[in-house]
């Protein structure tokens, strides 16, 4: 049996989902807010230029991918009007009936759908824009996510990957004491669980940097694929154009 990685730890690729949703449906209820805190409110505005990067109009589909509690959904849904559509996703039921909630708080009505991202349910070239914020790090296969991306993109569709990446060489040692004692104690103050919050700083390490998650998402079916660092490379967005 194949294996990967759980944060730090070396798991069955079988036990990986598994834990990750024990992860999320931990920490659904207070993510928000825990996001708020842990970024110091820079999450907003990561998402805000992923939305503006994005540049969809009225009529286009976007699929938002790992979509949890709704911030890029609703930020779409205002771009593409009511002849678009945005179909909101994620693998986690609990971050998505925690999404859902917030969607119809916020007046926004829209697709809600509980799937794996490595086995899309929806056709060939049928959306204009992708999206996953923070997510992808957390999928077990992310060369058979990010093919199914682009399968389900149209020609000339574009792909927006948010993740934390690799912060630049002198932020990394307070980073690195901010990650591993910091993140987990305020997890631990807000959430009641330590252990999620330690697993999110083991997980970004353990993700591709910068330009091998570009190589990846090259030998996936994008044509082009550029980056764009924030705060650091805290956070890059990647940005791939389907061949």
């Amino acid at each position: 049996m194949s294996s990967t990685h759980f944060g730090f730890e070396s798991v069955d690729d079988s036990d990986k989902a598994r834990r990750v949703r024990g992860v999320f449906d931990s920490v659904a209820t207070r993510y928000d807010l825990m996001n708020d805190l842990m970024s110091a409110g820079l999450h907003r505005a990561w998402k805000a230029y992923t939305v503006m990067v994005a540049n969809v109009g009225e009529g286009s589909r976007v699929l938002d991918i790992a979509g949890g509690t709704g911030d890029l959904a609703i930020a779409f849904q205002k771009k593409v009007g009511a002849s678009g559509l945005v179909v909101h996703t994620d693998i986690n039921e609990a971050m998505l009936r925690t999404g859902r909630d917030r969607l119809i708080d916020a007046g926004v009505s829209l697709p809600t759908a509980v799937c794996d991202a490595e086995q899309l349910p929806f056709p060939d070239n049928h959306f204009d824009v992708v999206s996953v914020a923070f997510g992808l790090r957390n999928m077990t296969h992310k060369d058979l996510a990010l093919k199914e991306m682009a399968r389900v993109l149209k020609s000339r569709g574009k792909l927006l990957v948010l993740e934390f990446s690799a912060v630049a060489k002198p932020l990394r040692k307070a980073y690195d004491w901010y990650s591993f004692n910091v993140l987990p104690r305020l997890g631990k103050f807000v959430a009641g669980d330590d252990a999620s919050y330690r697993y999110l700083a083991e997980s970004i390490r353990m993700h591709p940097d910068q330009d091998q998650l570009k190589t990846l998402m090259k030998e996936c079916g994008f044509g082009h694929v550029d980056y764009h660092n924030m705060t650091g490379g805290i956070v890059a967005l990647h940005v791939g154009i389907k061949c």
